[in-house]
């Protein structure tokens, strides 16, 4: 198929976890990180989705990749593509309901840190 039957367009979305197989285990080790923290606290604080060069972070690229690719598998944040940029948003709603007020701990904490 073609990207123009839609095939090519939805390659493009990276594969997001279904929060029923989300374990506390893997979110909490994906937040021991101050980065992917800062990344959550940004994604918490927008108004919209954020791409991933917005986010001011003190790695390169390819380990800014690495961390929103932890997040994404451990049910954190959405990624789709808007163009050419790689947007991320949190799944708030989705997570408050698995872990009722642990997103809001962790960027309360981030803030206080």
């Amino acid at each position: 198929m073609t990207a123009a039957t839609g095939t090519g367009r939805r390659d493009r979305v990276p594969p997001h976890p279904d929060m029923r197989d989300i374990g506390l285990q893997q979110v909490l080790e994906a937040l021991v990180d101050p980065v992917r923290r800062r990344i959550v606290a940004e994604l918490y604080a927008a108004r919209e989705d954020l791409s991933c060069g917005t986010i001011d972070l003190p790695v390169s690229k390819s380990t800014a990749t690495h961390h929103f690719h932890v997040l994404r598998e451990a049910g954190l944040i959405r990624q789709h593509y808007a163009g050419t940029s790689r947007m991320n948003a949190l799944r708030r709603e989705e997570f408050e309901e698995r872990f009722p007020g642990l997103l809001r701990a962790v960027v309360t904490g981030h803030d206080e840190g």
